[in-house]
């Protein structure tokens, strides 16, 4: 299968475990239960240029890592091959968020105004150091250096995904 567009990464494939066809996977999504038994998810190379569906029918944890076992991959040399790619899903499978939640995949690419109307970038990066996001803004005037904007109230006033419209009130210095 090729690649689909809108597909999003939930894991990456580190190493194989064991000679029973299982794989250490580092997760990178919020939602634990994308690897619960029974899910399907999509093993993506590293070139994204080929897609294999799977069905988890075995997930522990160890060390920080969750080890998975897939549907009819029994054996350490069926699972060989995954190492070094991700683990995806379609945005059917994705859940529904709260309101006043968003998507990583929703926020990048949004253009981000003050509430003066004056433009100051585009979302390229999200960054979860702690207790809140920051929003990586790359300037419009080239010259500065990009913005960090914390996700609070206090900042970011209105979110229109649709429009890929972000309005914020910069707290002193912010912008500086």
């Amino acid at each position: 299968m090729v690649m689909k567009k809108n597909m999003f990464t939930i894991g990456k494939v580190v190493n194989t475990h064991g000679i029973r066809g299982e794989v250490r996977v580092i997760q990178v999504t919020d939602f634990d239960e994308r690897f619960n038994e029974g899910n399907v998810v999509y093993w993506t190379d590293k070139q994204r240029n080929h897609v294999t569906e799977l069905v988890i029918d075995g997930h522990r944890m160890h060390k920080n890592f969750h080890l998975l076992h897939f549907q009819g991959y029994d054996n350490v040399n069926d699972v060989e091959a995954f190492k070094g790619g991700v683990l995806t899903i379609t945005a059917e499978q994705q859940t529904p968020l709260d309101e006043g939640e968003y998507y990583y995949h929703e926020i990048i690419g949004c253009t981000v105004y003050t509430t003066a109307g004056e433009e100051i970038g585009i979302v390229k990066e999200i960054l979860s150091p702690g207790a809140n996001d920051v929003w990586v803004v790359k300037r419009k005037q080239a010259k500065l250096k990009d913005a960090l904007i914390p996700y609070i109230a206090d900042v970011v006033h209105r979110v229109d995904i649709d429009n890929k419209h972000i309005v914020i009130e910069p707290m002193e210095g912010l912008l500086d």
